[in-house]
């Protein structure tokens, strides 16, 4: 996201909280506003929830289909377990931090009473998060009807093991030249397709400081101070999380599996997190990454050009951290109850959802809808918490870029010393 579109997001935001404020302040009937700008906000929602579902789709497809399956084998699949297994345990402490900051707790019973008078056209009747089976099944649905119906985790998967099912036929010397040909052809097609989805996303961009206005406007014309609290406690917990992260649980992984001071590794690879804070993209942070592993912590060149780049693409951290707040604020505000099946499922669908992050402009709003769809919450119900949730991401996505492009080099870095891939320079 350019910084120019940042800045205009911020300043849609500034704006709207202080109308918004105004409004609620002067105790004024906030009807007619309402009735004349919210369509502004809530088509940003629909526009975003639009091309949540190709973009989720074409991504994963490619991603899965760009995995090297011959190229380093078990090293390349040590590096996808590092992965996957640093993203459950940010889904974990993301889950379990934002159950004990509970942002939105402390206003339960205004939630309610402001809910049940503001959505008299879409009923308020949120179920609680299906069992772990129903989940599961879920998984594993007709992938045409997922398509059409917004199935999140079944799109997921078929995209996974479609993109998956590709590759292996591609790199299998069974397979006929003519086949293989064909296979590179359709992949080049569905990334021509995302290209073409992601100029899509880059126009809705565009007007997002417009719908960031309406919807900031709107929301706290509704709600005024009560949301301050758990804007508050909602983005100290990302970030505490996140540096926990960084400085605990990262560390604590080195230490276990390479035997090394964690701290001067991280010291000596500061340089690639500081400019992911900046430049809010693992993206454009990807040349000062490669540059790191293989100049500060002497990594094998041919690992940092493989791990490197498919962080950037599968390695969300950070989002998994974010997520669960969102999740708990929204059950706090429409009374679902997250009991520990819940934050089991919480859990899980954010591990699958942040897998399609990667290269996605506004990854982690795109995949809120993933997460807040699958607690069971009404469109009118999930607008009003994307639109918290645009006003403040500028904010949260500085640091959970730099948690990514972290996890990324200290994974890499430590399949790298347990695979003898670190080059002796001297």
């Amino acid at each position: 996201m350019k910084k120019n579109l940042v800045m205009k997001i911020i300043i849609g935001f500034i704006a709207g909280f202080i109308v918004g404020v105004a409004l609620w302040l002067s105790n004024v009937n906030v009807s007619g506003y309402l009735k004349v700008v919210s369509p502004f906000g809530n088509v940003l929602v629909s526009m975003l929830k639009m091309v949540v579902v190709p973009v989720i789709f074409l991504s994963l497809v490619t991603g899965a289909a760009s995995l090297p399956t011959g190229k380093f084998g078990k090293i390349g699949l040590k590096v996808i377990v590092w992965y996957f297994a640093t993203s459950l345990i940010a889904a974990v402490v993301g889950s379990l931090l934002a159950t004990i900051f509970s942002p939105g707790s402390s206003n339960i019973d205004m939630w309610q009473q402001l809910i049940t008078t503001q959505t008299a056209v879409d009923e308020v009747t949120v179920s609680t998060t299906g069992a772990l089976t129903e989940v599961f099944l879920n998984m594993f649905k007709n992938p045409f009807e997922s398509l059409a119906n917004g199935n999140f985790l079944a799109i997921i998967v078929f995209a996974i093991a479609f993109g998956l099912a590709l590759k292996l036929n591609a790199d299998n010397p069974k397979t006929s030249k003519e086949s293989k040909e064909k296979i590179n052809l359709f992949l080049n097609l569905f990334e021509t397709a995302q290209e073409g989805v992601f100029t899509i996303v880059d126009w809705v961009l565009a007007y997002s400081p417009i719908g960031v206005f309406a919807l900031t406007s709107c929301n706290f014309a509704n709600y005024g101070s009560a949301l301050f609290g758990p804007y508050v406690s909602l983005t100290l917990g990302v970030i505490l999380g996140i540096l926990f992260m960084i400085f605990v649980v990262y560390p604590i992984m080195i230490i276990l599996f390479v035997h090394k001071n964690p701290y001067k590794l991280l010291f000596k690879i500061k340089e690639a997190p500081l400019t992911a804070f900046v430049t809010r993209s693992s993206a454009a942070t990807l040349p000062v990454s490669l540059k790191v592993a293989e100049d500060e912590i002497n990594v094998d060149s041919s690992l940092s050009a493989f791990a490197l780049p498919l962080g950037a693409t599968i390695n969300m951290d950070g989002v998994c951290v974010h997520l669960p707040f969102f999740a708990v604020l929204a059950a706090n505000m429409f009374g679902v109850q997250l009991g520990f099946t819940g934050l089991t499922i919480l859990v899980i669908t954010t591990v699958l959802a942040s897998i399609g992050a990667g290269g996605v402009p506004g990854g982690s709003l795109m995949l809120l809808f993933i997460i807040l769809q699958n607690m069971g919450l009404q469109p009118s119900q999930i607008a009003i918490i994307v639109g918290l949730a645009l006003g403040i991401n500028p904010i949260l996505d500085m640091f959970e870029t730099m948690n990514n492009v972290t996890g990324d080099i200290v994974c890499t870095y430590a399949v790298a010393e347990n695979s003898d891939m670190i080059v002796n320079k001297e």
